[in-house]
């Protein structure tokens, strides 16, 4: 009897601990949610102080919370905020690539409320990355269902979307009745930060109004603008105290204040480079971040059965596991002993699965820290050409306007400093392209001795200033047409024969091009550039092909470089299944020279030699030439103008693809130079248009984007040339002033 009551003591204390842990175990979920939904909150207003870094350590926080299995349901809006903060920091590719996964995630858990959200963000979104079409699609799609839902409230986040919208697409009028209802709404909701941007969003639409449309627009847009400093200087949202100085620059314009404008667009650029930085290193923080997330979803992936399994039985093992104990203990002791065996299996697997965990995530994070490495080279050396082209534009034309003896001086040094960055950037791009394997060798047929002319045409300038003399050895055995990639040839050539001729003065350079073995079918063409320069030492020839590698700390300091020409020329050449060599000696010169394999294309006759080809250069061949200068831009509108009216041609101005058609058809210019990228239709686009009527006039491709990779695709939109931004004066009339005769000859 007293067995029996011991017993059923052991079982009512095991139900009444069962009971604890169900209750427990429900309050530990209401936390987690509260915990989820504090850090969206938290992560939102580190947003609005501009604080990256805060923001995406709670929104990594929550996203960790939010993929365990039961509060998947949470993770659309997790998700919706790491789109939000990626769109924050200008990173639009990967914003794009979190908001179509929200919307994935929503749609499975049919949350209309999240999904209209979500659908307005991604709209959003896409009008930064210039989708329009698309972006109107989703914000139609998210307007629907806020109606459908009654909710008149939200609906204030689609109209604000259809303002920022129309503003893009030079539809300012709309933009202005649009921002301007949404402020209204936001306010009426308490959403401060919200009601600020849409102020400034405003302000912008009214700076670029047309006046004859609208009443003092300029003077409402200022109203506006100092509405926003007020509030946003008050409550630390500096974002938008830097965007104010944009907008007052494009005020300044219209009021035809250029010196004013100019000063206020230079403190824009350097408080905006300032904000990018503060954005890479949120971004870098963001992908570490993502890297240990993506360790997580693997395990979970992987084993995600298994965790749902683990799971019920952890429930249901508290409710019986003590029970089956408790019974067991009476009938043997080698119950309990098999229990302890089994709990030291389980923490011995776990500490297994820790291990398996630290391993891939020391793998992730190689890989994250190579993808954030090219990430970060090709963002900064993309953003800097704008600003260069600005340095570079001003720079010329105050050293064509009779500058002081003294102010000469600095505007050559400036002038030096901005080819020197220029030259920067475009070999970092070339080397991040090259060690992200994003560049392929085409094989096409080209002439190879007039590849070869071009390239020292273009370089004879350069050896003549500093009074050195290239002797040209062309052998007439070699085949006139081969087949391979001709503007990769030319690129090795012109690292070796500048590099030749930066470390050589009053002497000479050899470039020699030989037979070495020839077929019916193959030409092996042997190619040497001899100098009679510094020369290179041992020890550095070793290490003078790595990036960044120089002859000598003394060399760096005289002649300048960063050392990466020679890395790119023996980067290209592997990827022609070639190689360099270098012979030299220490004041005695170099010689580089390297083999290439080609296919012998079709014969079609030799082209003229070095001095037939060079290009006549004479001032008045631009003199009342009329040109069309289609760029959005005012700052870079007014620098090309002032440019070309040195050269007393007659320029028009348009902002926009739409306009440059309109007057295409209107009157006949001599040139019309087109820029890419433009609210509305891109200049690719109105290219096309425009040769549907006019097959002769000249268009020059104007563009800060580098085109190379696709160069083939531009010939055939109707482009004659292009030209990237910032670029040489000489440079840019050479190309204006070959364009022009090319096509007299082929009028006459």
């Amino acid at each position: 009897m007293r067995q029996l009551f011991l017993k059923y003591r052991i079982i009512v204390l095991i139900l009444v601990c069962a009971s604890f842990s169900v209750k427990s175990y429900s309050h530990q979920i209401k936390d987690t949610i509260v915990a989820i939904k504090q850090l969206q909150y938290n992560a939102t207003k580190a947003l609005e102080r501009e604080d990256f870094i805060e923001a995406v350590k709670n929104l990594n926080d929550a996203n960790k919370l939010a993929m365990l299995p039961k509060y998947r349901s949470y993770k659309p809006d997790v998700e919706l905020s790491i789109a939000e903060l990626y769109y924050n920091l200008e990173y639009y590719e990967k914003a794009v690539e979190i908001a179509k996964i929200a919307i994935e995630n929503a749609e499975t858990y049919q949350n209309e409320y999240k999904i209209a959200k979500i659908y307005n963000l991604y709209a959003i979104i896409l009008i930064s990355t210039r989708k329009y079409s698309e972006s109107e699609l989703y914000l139609a799609k998210a307007d629907s269902l806020y109606t459908k839902l009654n909710d008149t409230k939200s609906k204030v986040n689609t109209t604000y979307g259809h303002g920022l919208l129309a503003l893009q697409l030079g539809n300012y009028n709309t933009a202005v009745g649009n921002f301007k209802s949404a402020a209204k709404g936001f306010k009426e909701q308490g959403l401060l930060y919200q009601e600020v941007s849409a102020y400034s969003n405003l302000a912008d639409a009214l700076s670029l109004i047309n006046p004859k449309t609208f009443p003092n627009p300029l003077i409402e847009a200022r109203q506006f603008m100092n509405l926003v400093s007020e509030i946003a200087y008050s409550q630390g949202f500096s974002k938008l105290l830097i965007e104010n100085h944009r907008i007052n620059s494009q005020i300044l314009i219209a009021e035809k204040r250029g010196a004013q404008a100019e000063e206020e667009l230079k403190f824009y650029l350097h408080q905006k480079d300032s904000l990018k930085q503060i954005h890479l290193k949120a971004i870098e923080r963001g992908i570490q971040a993502e890297s240990a997330i993506g360790d997580l979803k693997e395990t979970i992936a992987s084993q995600q059965n298994d965790l749902t399994k683990k799971d019920k039985s952890l429930f249901l093992g508290k409710l019986t596991g003590w029970l089956s104990i408790a019974l067991i203990l009476i009938l043997s002791l080698l119950t309990l002993s098999l229990y302890k065996n089994n709990n030291l299996r389980a923490k011995a697997n776990e500490l297994l699965q820790d291990k398996n965990t630290e391993l891939q995530e020391a793998k992730e994070n190689a890989e994250k820290a190579s993808q954030a490495k090219a990430l970060f080279l090709s963002t900064i050396t993309h953003e800097l050409r704008t600003p260069m082209y600005t340095v570079t534009g001003l720079t010329h034309l105050l050293l064509e306007e009779d500058p002081k003896p003294e102010q000469k001086e600095h505007l050559n040094s400036l002038k030096f400093s901005g080819e020197y960055l220029l030259s920067l950037i475009n070999n970092i791009l070339d080397l991040n392209k090259l060690e992200a394997n994003k560049v392929e060798i085409e094989k096409v047929p080209f002439h190879l001795k007039k590849r070869i002319d071009g390239v020292l045409t273009a370089l004879k300038k350069s050896a003549e200033t500093k009074n050195n003399i290239i002797n040209y050895e062309y052998d007439t055995t070699l085949p006139n047409e081969v087949i391979g990639d001709s503007l990769k040839i030319s690129q090795i050539l012109i690292n070796l024969i500048s590099n030749s001729i930066k470390f050589t003065e009053n002497g000479n350079i050899w470039v020699r091009v030989k037979n070495a073995e020839k077929t019916a079918k193959k030409v092996v063409v042997h190619f040497e550039i001899e100098d009679t320069g510094d020369g290179i030492s041992k020890k550095k020839q070793n290490t003078i092909f790595e990036s960044f590698s120089q002859g000598s700390l003394q060399i760096n300091r005289k002649y300048g470089g960063t050392g990466l020409g020679l890395s790119i020329v023996k980067n290209l050449l592997e990827l022609m299944g070639s190689k360099i060599f270098l012979e030299s000696k220490l004041g005695e010169g170099s010689k580089f020279w390297f083999n290439i394999s080609y296919d012998i294309a079709e014969d079609n006759g030799l082209e003229t030699n070095l001095n037939d080809i060079e290009v006549v250069f004479e001032n008045t061949v631009f003199n009342n030439k009329t040109v069309m200068i289609v760029e959005d831009n005012k700052i870079n509108q007014m620098i090309t103008k002032k440019i070309l009216e040195k050269k007393k041609m007659i320029c028009t101005v348009v902002d926009n693809g739409m306009d440059a058609i309109k007057y295409a058809k209107e009157e006949d210019f001599d040139i019309i130079l087109m820029d890419i990228h433009m609210p509305g239709i891109s200049g690719i686009e109105a290219t096309k248009k425009i040769r549907e009527f006019n097959k002769t006039v000249p268009i020059i491709a104007l563009t800060a984007i580098t085109i190379e990779e696709n160069l083939e695709d531009f010939y055939k939109a109707g482009f004659n040339e292009f030209i990237p931004k910032p670029f040489k004066a000489e440079d840019f009339f050479e190309k204006i002033n070959r364009v022009l005769r090319s096509n007299d000859f082929l009028v006459k």
